[in-house]
């Protein structure tokens, strides 16, 4: 076993995890398409407030190379393009409920 594949193995799963979705963007982008499957990049755009175009593409890139969300085009011209989560992606789900639980009632509370 050569060095990186010893620290695959040693790696935390949280790192791992956070490594995948913890990117600042990612995280809304997935629980808008939790909340709402196959929506279009412009819809995403207008749902996740502040992120550039440059930032929504990385991220919806990555986030297929991670294979959390597919995107389906219609082949159609003008293009027409839209994203989903994956199985992978839906398991997610219970996760990003409760952070949006835990964020809701810390806010609440008036803490930072």
């Amino acid at each position: 076993m050569d060095k990186y594949e010893d620290q695959k193995y040693q790696k935390c799963p949280i790192v791992y995890a956070m490594e995948l979705i913890g990117s600042k963007w990612k995280i809304p982008i997935l629980w808008n398409l939790t909340q709402e499957d196959n929506l279009h990049y412009n819809e995403l755009k207008r749902r996740i407030r502040g992120i550039t175009n440059t930032m929504l593409t990385r991220a919806l890139r990555e986030l297929e190379e991670d294979g959390l969300i597919v995107r389906r085009s219609a082949g159609t011209v003008p293009p027409s393009v839209t994203y989903g989560l994956t199985a992978d992606g839906r398991r997610l789900l219970p996760s990003l409920d409760g952070l949006y639980a835990w964020g809701e009632e810390r806010m609440e509370k008036g803490a930072r």
